[in-house]
């Protein structure tokens, strides 16, 4: 219940600030919002926004670790204002910066994610929803294709899991054992399930053949 309270605290600390930048956005007064951010960051987390924008994403979730183990809702809390960020900086014609600072809010939702935050903080799935159409023309990090798949498989969505397969497979970040390993999980489940994921069976019966004649 602590843990909660302190939560929602945070969080009407944020929505505060962030009313102020919004309302900064509408005027295009762009620098000043991007000052009330750099101010939201160092109170709430001691970071700074260009100590953020210097670190990679992997870089910024080993920061939100305390004796091994993750702050997922702070983290939560921090990929929020990143896309936030991103969504300004492009919005400022600052189009490849916003671009990565989106690509680094996604890895850090899905990270969260995995890592058991509270999804009802701040919509956790419909953020990362918003962000894989935004980022959709763009070749995101391995990192962040491998946390995709491990979300979309472990929401069932399956059809979608294996697009993404795909992508890691041409890029050759997965190997031919890992991706037989997908399929061969995938059936484990019935078809109905299979269905309702978007991978009808026949299908991933066809994705291990294909696979397996791969020398």
């Amino acid at each position: 219940m602590q843990r909660r309270d302190y939560l929602v605290r945070m969080i009407e600390e944020m929505t505060e600030i962030l009313g102020k930048v919004f309302g900064l956005k509408q005027e295009r007064k762009f620098t000043e919002a991007l000052w009330q951010l750099d101010d939201l960051y160092k109170k709430q987390f001691r970071l700074s926004n260009d100590l953020l924008r210097s670190l990679s994403a992997k870089d910024i979730v080993e920061i939100f670790h305390t004796g091994g183990k993750l702050e997922a809702d702070k983290l939560q809390n921090l990929a929020y204002l990143m896309k936030e960020e991103g969504d300004l900086l492009i919005a400022a014609g600052q189009q490849d910066e916003g671009t990565f600072t989106l690509m680094k809010s996604l890895h850090l939702y899905l990270t969260a994610a995995q890592g058991g935050a509270d999804r009802t903080l701040w919509k956790l799935d419909d953020q990362i929803g918003e962000l894989n159409v935004l980022l959709n023309k763009y070749r995101l990090p391995k990192e962040t294709e491998q946390l995709r798949l491990q979300y979309e498989e472990a929401a069932g969505r399956y059809g979608r899991a294996e697009d993404i397969l795909y992508i890691m497979l041409q890029e050759q970040w997965i190997t031919k054992e890992e991706a037989l390993a997908f399929y061969e999980r995938l059936l484990q489940l019935d078809e109905a399930t299979l269905s309702q994921g978007g991978l009808p069976i026949e299908e991933v019966h066809e994705a291990l053949q294909e696979l397996r004649n791969i020398n």
